[in-house]
């Protein structure tokens, strides 16, 4: 799945456009390598995300295509 899809399925990002917009500056990075929004992301891999001041580290558990958004934290555990 890609990085900012997954991004918008798991809730860590409201929006896919934003989540894009993130990875094009360079605030995304996954397995601590800057990634691009088109990036696979696959399970196991560890993303960070800094918004701001706050830096935000998960580790993918899994890839659903699509879940309600009781279920969205089950695809990811913080570090």
């Amino acid at each position: 799945m890609r990085l900012d899809k997954y991004l918008k399925v798991s809730r860590l990002i409201k929006r896919r456009t934003v989540a894009n917009e993130a990875c094009d500056a360079g605030r995304v990075s996954v397995n601590d390598k800057i990634a691009k929004a088109s990036q696979e992301v696959k399970e196991g891999d560890v993303i960070e995300i800094r918004f701001g001041e706050r830096n935000v580290r998960v580790k993918v558990l899994q890839i659903i295509e699509t879940t309600k958004k009781e279920n969205a934290a089950a695809m990811y555990e913080y570090i």
